[in-house]
């Protein structure tokens, strides 16, 4: 389940947008799926993700990026 990053990139500052993402992370995993946050912009979002037990992250502060060809060149 994609968590949208409109709660994501503030949810360091805003404990709604934490406790929104802390509800939606639980509600996936009550459904049996996982859960990716996407706008992961830095560390200290990504620590917190972690922390809450998302499963996957995605965004610039992650890896920016990049050509589709670079994963199939060897």
């Amino acid at each position: 389940m994609k968590i949208d990053g409109v709660f994501i990139k503030e949810m360091v500052e805003s404990t709604i947008d934490e406790s929104m993402v802390d509800a939606i992370n639980r509600i996936g995993h009550i459904m049996g799926l996982e859960t990716i946050a996407e706008f992961v912009e830095n560390s200290e979002i990504l620590h917190r993700l972690q922390a809450l037990g998302v499963d996957y992250a995605q965004g610039y502060g992650i890896r920016r990026p990049f050509p589709i060809d670079e994963l199939f060149s060897y």
